[in-house]
């Protein structure tokens, strides 16, 4: 079984995909970290020069193993050539 093959079946389970509905902002800010640093030509070793940190603390970053700060979230943004920026949006309610 592959990977997505797994993860269609897991979701299947409530408990599975409310959690993992639940994760989905973090995934998706790892995702767009992670996609930053690549578009702008970087390794995670060359971005830690920039910012003048650990590999390490990148690698942290970009798994979603550590709770940024807004500042942080900006000087990573800014060390890829990107701006930061919010987008609110209303939570979907069942009915």
């Amino acid at each position: 079984m592959n990977l997505k093959a797994l993860k269609e079946q897991a979701l299947q389970t409530p408990e599975v995909k409310a959690e993992y509905d639940r994760l989905a902002p973090e995934f998706e800010l790892a995702t767009t970290l992670i996609s930053m640093r690549q578009r702008a030509g970087l390794t995670q070793e060359e971005l830690a020069k920039r910012l003048h940190t650990q590999k390490s603390n990148i690698s942290r970053l970009e798994r979603g193993d550590s709770n940024p700060g807004w500042k942080t979230l900006q000087r990573y943004a800014d060390a890829c050539g990107f701006e930061l920026s919010v987008q609110a949006q209303r939570h979907k309610t069942a009915i």
